[in-house]
C-alpha cells in the first residue's frame, strides 16, 4: 500500500468553495448545561451504523460550544426543516443566547429537542476522533422520532439555503 502526500497547493478557500458544490443538511446538535443549554449548528452529520445504531458528525476543534456538549457526554441531534432557516442562523451566531428565540422541550436524556425539527435523535456520545482541525462525534443513538413528515429538511448549498425539491 502506497501513502500519499496532501498537495499543499490546496488552500483551504479553494477547497472549501469546491465542496460548497456538495449539499448538505442543516443539523442543530443541543446538549444539556450549566445554567443553560448547549447547542451548535452542523452541516455534516451523517449516519454512521444500523447495529449498534450510532450517528456521527463533525465539529471543528476551535468551537467554544463544543466543550459543554462533551462535558454534558450526550446530544440530540435536531434535523431542522426547510421553515427553520432562522433557527440556524441563531444556533450558528457566536455569542448570543441561541435558545432565547426558539420553544424546545427535553429529550429523556435532558437534552434539548427543538420543536418543530423534522426529526431528532437523542444520543450518548460513544466516541470522539481527532480529524484534522475537526472532531469526528460518534453518538449511540437512544431514542429517535420525527415530527411532521410532510415537512422538506433545510439544506445548504453554495452559500446558501434551500428546500429539497421531489
Amino acid at each position: 500500500m502506497s501513502t500519499m502526500t496532501p498537495d499543499p497547493s490546496i488552500e483551504a478557500n479553494r477547497m472549501r468553495e469546491v465542496l460548497a458544490h456538495y449539499p448538505t443538511g442543516v443539523v442543530v446538535i443541543t446538549a444539556p448545561g450549566d445554567p443553560t443549554p448547549a447547542g451548535l449548528a452542523v452541516g455534516s452529520f451523517t449516519s454512521v451504523s444500523l447495529d449498534p445504531p450510532l450517528v456521527g458528525f463533525f465539529v471543528g476543534k476551535g468551537s467554544s460550544t463544543w466543550p459543554q456538549i462533551e462535558a454534558a457526554g450526550r446530544f440530540c441531534a435536531n434535523v431542522l426543516g426547510d421553515h427553520q432557516e432562522e433557527v440556524c442562523r441563531a444556533f450558528a451566531a457566536k455569542g448570543v443566547d441561541r435558545f432565547a428565540t426558539i420553544s424546545w422541550r427535553t429529550a429523556s436524556s435532558g437534552s434539548p429537542i427543538i420543536d418543530d425539527a423534522v426529526a431528532w435523535i437523542d444520543c450518548r456520545i460513544d466516541q470522539v476522533v481527532e480529524a484534522g482541525d475537526h472532531w469526528l462525534v460518534l453518538g449511540r443513538v437512544l431514542a429517535l422520532d420525527t415530527h411532521d413528515t410532510t415537512r422538506t429538511p433545510l439544506v445548504f448549498h453554495r452559500g446558501g439555503y434551500g428546500r429539497v425539491e421531489l
